[in-house]
């Protein structure tokens, strides 16, 4: 008996859980319904708006970059050193992309002026805290307005010597002699020294040569004349000083200062170089080691 009543007592608790789900379920439903009916229109206008603006971000990032392009193909056309063309390429294409971005937010219902006056409030939060990427910015605009240096120039910059591949808007790219990529803050080169050797068409070359106290100083510089006048590279119009400079040490040392164009600086350096300690050798003018004399006094007791 007992055993009856409670299969019935299971029963029908089953029967109330499912009837009570089945109405919260239905109820749900015809309440999601209900509400879709009744917000149709707002869903169709924020799917619009959303569509919309994603549309604005996908055209407006490709129009970004064809106006960017287009500004640095009619530099380029004027003949504007590279340099500034990739600065002021990346320049325009970042204040159209924020453009963009702002029209876009504007298109969701979001007010276009709270967001400047946001963009703004975080734009001088963000400032304080990046203080040094502001002043690399400061200091791009002012490389690109006075142009110290173009691209292809070998300069040394922030304590690293290298040619101009790129001035971006933070930092300039150097391509060193052993052709490594070196990044340098646009502040650490307007902070210090810059040292252009291209921005001449001709340099001078100085050589410090020593020679022994007991060579003849007058044949000495009849030799280095020579080599100088031998070498077709050096500039021949321009009056090349060779003369005594130091009594040093250990030596007699003789400064030879030829002039030669921009582009031979290195070549002419090596070969002259080897040309002297030849024709020095060849003339029994010793180049000599450093030394010391050392007297040694006897004490009598």
């Amino acid at each position: 008996m007992s055993e009856s009543v409670a299969s019935t007592v299971t029963d029908v608790t089953d029967k109330v859980v499912d009837t009570i789900t089945d109405n919260d379920l239905t109820n749900g439903v015809l309440h999601a319904g209900n509400w879709v009916a009744d917000n149709h229109d707002l869903l169709i206008q924020y799917g619009v708006n959303i569509i919309s603006a994603l549309l604005i971000l996908f055209v407006g990032n490709l129009i970004t970059k064809g106006i960017a392009n287009g500004v640095a193909k009619v530099l380029r056309k004027k003949e504007m050193d590279e340099a500034v063309v990739e600065f002021l390429h990346s320049l325009v294409r970042y204040l159209l992309f924020v453009i963009v971005l702002i029209a876009a937010l504007g298109r969701v219902g979001v007010q276009t002026a709270s967001v400047v006056a946001v963009i703004g409030a975080a734009g001088l939060a963000v400032g304080l805290a990046l203080q040094g990427s502001l002043s690399n910015f400061a200091a791009g605009v002012l490389i690109v307005a006075f142009r110290p240096f173009k691209s292809g120039d070998f300069v040394e910059v922030g304590g690293v010597s290298g040619l101009v591949e790129a001035i971006q808007v933070f930092s300039t790219i150097l391509k060193t002699t052993d052709n490594k990529m070196v990044v340098v803050p646009n502040s650490s080169v307007i902070g210090g020294p810059i040292t252009n050797y291209s921005r001449h068409k001709t340099r001078r070359i100085d050589y410090v040569i020593g020679v022994s106290y007991k060579a003849d100083l007058k044949k000495t510089k009849e030799v280095l004349e020579r080599v100088v006048a031998a070498e077709p590279r050096v500039l021949h119009d321009i009056e090349v000083t060779v003369g005594v400079v130091a009594l040093a040490d250990s030596s007699v040392n003789f400064v030879v200062r030829p002039w030669v164009n921009t582009e031979d600086y290195w070549p002419v350096y090596f070969d002259m170089l080897q040309a002297i300690k030849e024709e020095l050798d060849k003339e029994g003018i010793e180049i000599p080691f450093p030394q010391m004399d050392v007297h040694l006094n006897k004490l009598e007791g």
